[in-house]
């Protein structure tokens, strides 16, 4: 069964969605997190993928008291993400109650630092983000590529610890037009036992249903919950068995 994992961006406090990582197209769901945060515990969902899109751009951690106050007042396994580039960064963010912390920046730009964070806190508690155009990484809020193909980038993170990976096509995100079904299958197929967690594209309850026949083990859904392409009474029925 695969998990579904409910996505919550916060820009100025508030719960918005960006279009491929597009700081000018964002559209404002929500100005309290926390409501939106129990409307999904109350549908039966378990997990939470917050994105500090204020950190991402001031590469430090800033929104950990909606964190907090989330993790405090919800049930919620949170992962936490956004320009997390310090080891204070990190214990902020497990002390304001995420149990698990994205990386995908810095896996690249100090892939030292990463791998500590790994030693440290342990492959199930790191998770790896990796965010491709065209199947080559790409980084800092996806403004610049490298040269990194993402299987082999998988390959070596895996080889150091990490469990679960957050794979992320830009050019879906926002788009709801589907997943890249292939690129995870090419993932999936290189690496079975990668707890793979599939990103960007997913459009309707169908689109749910064909990772779930691919074995995916987990999805990300974001603007298809928040524009009522998807009803949150239809994961029930993949929230109540995660």
């Amino acid at each position: 069964m695969i998990e579904i994992i409910p996505a919550m961006d916060i820009l100025d406090g508030k719960c918005v969605r960006l279009s491929q990582g597009d700081y000018e197209q964002k559209t404002v769901y929500n100005e309290n997190p926390l409501e939106v945060a129990k409307m999904f515990e109350n549908h039966g969902i378990h997990r939470l993928h917050i994105v500090d899109l204020d950190g991402a751009k001031a590469n430090r951690i800033i929104n950990y008291k909606i964190l907090e106050k989330i993790a405090s007042r919800t049930s919620l396994i949170i992962d936490f993400g956004g320009g997390l580039k310090s080891d204070s960064d990190l214990e902020i963010a497990f002390d304001s109650g995420a149990r698990m912390v994205t990386g995908g920046s810095i896996a690249i730009k100090n892939p030292e630092i990463f791998q500590s964070w790994i030693n440290k806190f342990g492959g199930q508690s790191i998770i790896l983000g990796a965010d491709c155009r065209n199947k080559k990484i790409a980084v800092s809020g996806w403004t610049e590529d490298t040269d990194e193909d993402i299987v082999p980038f998988i390959e070596k993170w895996r080889k150091q610890g990490i469990n679960k990976v957050i794979c992320t096509d830009i050019s879906k995100d926002g788009m709801l037009n589907g997943p890249s079904l292939d690129l995870y299958r090419e993932i999936r197929e290189a690496d079975p036992e990668l707890y793979l967690i599939a990103s960007g594209g997913v459009g309707d309850i169908q689109d749910v249903e064909r990772l779930e026949e691919a074995h995916i083990p987990g999805v990300i859904i974001g603007k298809a919950i928040y524009e009522g392409k998807i009803k949150l009474k239809e994961l029930l029925r993949f929230a109540d068995d995660n």
